[in-house]
């Protein structure tokens, strides 16, 4: 009975090979996924609902802001290599690719910072209309989930330096990187909706 209360603690989804942790980070995924989606939609339904909105190419800087995702997206793929690098057991590559996830999304973040700087120095604020509110609240939730993600990934980083990774124990190297490719993927709709349509 002990054994069977243990399996049903360990395994709350009764999914096999699903732990408690990956659950909670799915769950919790799914209602980021809820989150972003009320989001994009009532942007969506805004923006082409005959609201006034300025041509986004003037008012956006499109090529900066296009580097910026090419850098998300960079992170994404060195985060890939770190977890690759933990499943062969090279704890050495997986520290140097966390470290560059962990500065390509700092990066980021610094160029949206800049973004936003240059936008609310041209007067363009959340408070003067549709499109600044919108475009502040997408941008900004969205900014804030990479600084968070950022974030982690200096915890994560500093417990792999002290060898708390290795091949038989990596769950979460895997985690971080289930929040990671969501927050890439998450910009990539933003990018495409915000600054290209």
């Amino acid at each position: 009975m002990a054994h069977a209360s243990m399996s049903i603690e360990a395994n709350p989804s009764n999914i096999p090979g699903l732990s408690t942790r990956k659950f909670i980070v799915w769950l919790f995924l799914a209602s980021e996924v809820m989150f972003f989606t009320g989001l994009i939609a009532t942007y969506i339904a805004i923006r082409f609902g005959g609201a006034q909105w300025p041509i986004v190419s003037e008012k956006l800087n499109v090529p900066l802001v296009a580097i910026n995702t090419f850098i998300l997206i960079v992170s994404s793929v060195t985060m890939v290599l770190a977890y690759a690098a933990i499943e062969n057991g090279d704890t050495k590559r997986l520290n140097r690719f966390l470290v560059a996830t962990m500065l390509l999304g700092a990066l980021f973040v610094s160029i949206q910072g800049y973004e936003w700087s240059s936008l609310l120095g041209e007067g363009t604020t959340a408070s003067n209309g549709l499109f600044g509110a919108t475009f502040y609240t997408l941008t900004g939730f969205h900014g804030a989930h990479v600084s968070g993600g950022v974030l982690a990934l200096v915890f994560v980083v500093f417990r792999s330096w002290r060898g708390h990774y290795s091949l038989e124990n990596h769950l979460g190297i895997e985690l971080m990187g289930l929040y990671w490719h969501f927050v890439d993927i998450v910009w990539i709709f933003l990018f495409t909706i915000l600054y290209l349509i």
